[in-house]
């Protein structure tokens, strides 16, 4: 599983590198993401905090090589897509729309490398033995 550990690296990659901008330099973050929101100054701070520290968390599970784990990011992941497009919906904000595209960039890439981790780990056969 390999390929698919070294895909979460652009997961958290974009969370720590996204959160720690919106909770350093809200308003040039919100700016560079393309929002015409009016979101003030906590609740960004508080969303960076959040997706900074889920950011650190992958990175746990990318050192701890917890396969178990890689799933799980998808099914989050496509949590997030759910919500994203529902928040476009309601506000029309370009934000979610980039949002919506950096995250689906990471699923593209983690299922793709998911799935062929699992093909190359799969027996060979009936009775035949996994591939290396």
């Amino acid at each position: 599983m390999e390929r698919t550990r070294k895909s979460l690296y652009y997961l958290a990659g974009y969370l720590i590198v996204g959160g720690v901008a919106l909770l350093l330099a809200p308003d040039p973050t919100l700016k560079f993401l393309q929002s015409n929101g009016n979101y003030r100054e906590v609740f960004p701070r508080l969303a960076g905090m959040c997706a900074s520290g889920l950011g650190m968390s992958i990175a746990g599970v990318i050192r701890a090589r917890a396969e178990a784990q890689y799933t799980g990011t998808l099914l989050v992941r496509s949590y997030f897509v759910v919500c994203l497009v529902f928040f476009y919906w309601m506000t029309r904000d370009p934000l979610f729309l980039v949002v919506l595209g950096v995250v689906l960039v990471g699923v593209a890439l983690t299922l793709t490398c998911y799935l062929l981790d699992r093909a190359r780990l799969r027996p060979a056969g009936f009775g035949g033995q996994a591939q290396p």
